[in-house]
């Protein structure tokens, strides 16, 4: 028999952590360093067309899917949401890199991870201690439903970014 508040506690811990992870760096793109006109400069250096639009929707992505995951609210859009960014982030940034975050460039271990991190809570849910549950909603969406949303508005969203928006950058040979 499972000890269903072990896996609230858990669920709440996981989602939680990555929620915030979320919307930290949401905020850094915003307000950190360079702000949204560094992280558009950043942007476009990898080959995003609309830069400053592309800095604001990744940065509004990172702190609404975080939000969704901290409060437990929508839980499958914000696992959908932290797929998304980090489907376009592999593709630019970090695939050509290594496995490892501490390589030049940055490998891609960590944008992996909260992939998956993103994809176990959109199909697991936010469990029993969420807003989702006390609003009736996680039976609507868990399971299925949410890998269906994981699937569709993650892997297809941070696609269809990556087909509209990115120019991959000319090699210097």
């Amino acid at each position: 028999m499972r000890d269903s508040t072990a896996i609230d506690i858990t669920l709440l811990a996981f989602r939680t952590m990555i929620g915030a992870v979320m919307v930290a760096h949401g905020v850094n793109h915003v307000r950190g360093g360079g702000k949204i006109a560094g992280t558009a400069r950043w942007f476009e250096s990898l080959g995003m067309r609309a830069p400053r639009l592309q800095a604001w929707l990744a940065s509004g992505a990172e702190v609404a899917g975080g939000a969704s995951l901290i409060l437990g609210l929508f839980t499958p859009l914000g696992g959908a949401s932290v797929i998304g960014v980090m489907v376009v982030a592999f593709a630019i940034n970090h695939r050509n890199n290594g496995f490892f975050i501490f390589r030049p460039g940055e490998g891609w271990e960590y944008v992996a991870t909260l992939m998956a991190c993103g994809l176990v809570l959109a199909v697991v849910g936010a469990g029993n201690w969420s807003i989702d549950h006390v609003a009736e909603l996680d039976d609507d969406v868990a399971g299925a439903r949410g890998l269906f949303i994981a699937l569709t508005a993650g892997l297809g969203g941070g696609l269809a970014t990556l087909g509209l928006f990115w120019h991959p950058p000319a090699r210097n040979e």
